[in-house]
């Protein structure tokens, strides 16, 4: 018997084989189609739709998104987290209530682009379960940090709550009669009465 040792741990996270290239080409492609196709056709688009838009079989979709939930979780989360980095974006371009107005614009296009976002949410389904605050959370910070740097620039008045903000575009971008331009006026005045 050889006195050499023969390392048999699992491999650690760092080595595990990064998901291939065309893989994550793939679902970026998806998403990018399933947030197109659900701002035209809503959540319950059918799939044969979202994976030709992506230019790939409804088999790949499947394979990476198994339920519907798991696709919509998948865009609403890319959503939240290229909204986060907005703000820090913005925050570093602009001034405090440009970027805040800016910000604000990207959140709504967000939740109004979303058409049948809301049933689905109220739908029942465990995979939504406790969602929208979670998504909120997420959220609220950067927000937060945007109406710091406008309220310390005098552009808009200090009793504005960040949550209560989130929450009021979110209730303004309920489907108008003319889709997405109805809520975006809703939210332009909304945010007129936020001017100091």
């Amino acid at each position: 018997m050889s006195s050499e040792s023969t390392n048999h741990e699992p491999p650690t996270a760092d080595a595990r084989p990064r998901r291939r290239a065309d893989a994550q080409r793939n679902i970026g492609s998806l998403l990018e189609a399933a947030k197109e196709v659900f701002a035209s056709e809503g959540v319950d688009a059918p799939a044969k739709e979202i994976a030709d838009r992506a230019g790939v079989g409804v088999g790949t979709l499947y394979r990476h998104f198994p339920k519907r939930s798991d696709l919509v979780l998948a865009v609403l989360e890319h959503d939240v987290e290229a909204c986060v980095e907005a703000a820090r974006t913005l925050s570093a371009a602009e001034e405090p209530g440009d970027a805040l107005v800016h910000w604000i614009g990207r959140y709504t296009d967000v939740v109004a682009t979303k058409r049948g976002l809301a049933a689905a949410l109220h739908s029942g389904d465990a995979a939504f379960e406790g969602l929208g605050q979670r998504l909120l959370a997420q959220l609220e910070p950067s927000l937060a940090a945007l109406l710091e740097r406008a309220e310390d620039a005098g552009a808009i008045r200090r009793d504005v709550d960040p949550d209560d903000l989130l929450r009021a575009v979110a209730h303004l971008c309920a489907p108008g009669p003319d889709g997405t331009a109805f809520s975006q006026r809703m939210v332009r005045l909304l945010l007129d009465g936020l001017r100091a």
